[in-house]
């Protein structure tokens, strides 16, 4: 066991650098930042993620004791935007119940901004632009969920039958045949192709950007009003790496309401513990949110790209296995 940090002086010096250049990008284009809470009376609902959570030896307006470490500060972020109708932007430390490995630590910071006006079109290119001037990357290349995999698997995963011939190609592999014997929700299905048959042929010298995931990934996306099979919300891979997740933003709060009752079906499904809906953002979207676009983008993950450092405890000043 050493006391050392992780990460040497000469990278904690890139580290005040990337967050100078970050913040300077943003200062720029007058967008504000904010510092929101780490603690909070509401988790997530989302089935892929979980909180790790506290016991508070107060009360609390919640009629629980439990407070929940935020795995991202997009509903507060969102509080702010329906309240003020402001761009903003945040760095910020998360924290998630989840592995640990080369690019995975359950504490890490994320940097996560709204632009009140824009869809996803307009927001993807000021990725690239972030991109750009802060780790040199060239403009990056958009293709959509559908094409992806017609491109490398040549099918269709918004139909049924696209789904199963998918799923079937999935059999074929020896790694995977026995789960997928038995898997039957499609969502499953196309998150595991994509990520074994679709994400390894991304070229890792120009950003790739995912457009118009399926519907039931939509997670906190608009559907799209020309194609309801899909949403708007996008990702962003950059050498090797899943970099960043945006959405043209969801802003109807009887959807949003049923999008956090469908998590806890799903919930009840896996045998995951049901965590009550944050009935703050639905009165923050009941009020207004504005037409507004949100990214977030993992800043580890960016110095490390930057950098060339090839495990996250490269960048990190400690680790949580030396924290």
């Amino acid at each position: 066991m050493s006391w050392r940090p992780d990460a040497s002086w000469s990278m904690l010096q890139q580290r005040a650098d990337l967050l100078k250049s970050v913040r300077q990008f943003f200062e720029k284009r007058g967008v504000t930042e904010v510092d929101t809470h780490l603690l909070s009376q509401y988790g997530v609902t989302d089935v892929h993620l979980k909180n790790l959570s506290t016991e508070f030896s107060q009360s609390l307006p919640s009629g629980s004791p439990t407070l929940h470490l935020q795995t991202s500060p997009e509903f507060a972020m969102k509080r702010i935007i329906a309240a003020y109708q402001q761009d903003i932007y945040q760095l910020s430390h998360v924290v998630r119940d989840d592995e640990v490995g080369r690019f995975h630590n359950p504490e890490f910071t994320l940097l996560e901004w709204y632009r009140v006006g824009y869809d996803d079109t307009a927001l993807i290119d000021e990725v690239s632009e972030l991109l750009s001037e802060t780790c040199g990357a060239l403009p990056l290349v958009k293709r959509t969920y559908q094409q992806c995999f017609l491109d490398v698997l040549k099918l269709d995963p918004l139909t049924q039958e696209g789904v199963e011939s998918i799923r079937q190609h999935l059999v074929s592999l020896p790694a995977l045949a026995d789960w997928m014997k038995r898997e039957t929700d499609a969502s499953t299905i196309l998150q595991v192709a994509f990520s074994e048959c679709i994400e390894p042929t991304f070229s890792e010298n120009t950003p790739q950007c995912v457009t118009h995931f399926p519907v039931e990934q939509a997670a906190l996306a608009r559907i799209d009003e020309s194609d309801p099979r899909v949403a708007k919300r996008f990702e962003i891979y950059y050498q090797g790496v899943e970099l960043a997740n945006g959405y043209h933003e969801l802003t109807d709060a009887a959807e949003q309401k049923r999008r956090f009752q469908r998590d806890n079906q799903q919930r009840a499904l896996k045998s995951q513990l049901q965590m009550p809906a944050d009935e703050r953002l639905i009165d923050a979207l009941k009020f207004g949110l504005p037409d507004c676009a949100g990214v977030a983008l993992g800043f580890d993950r960016l110095l490390m790209i930057k950098s060339g450092a090839k495990h996250i405890s490269e960048v990190l000043p400690f680790t949580t296995n030396n924290a």
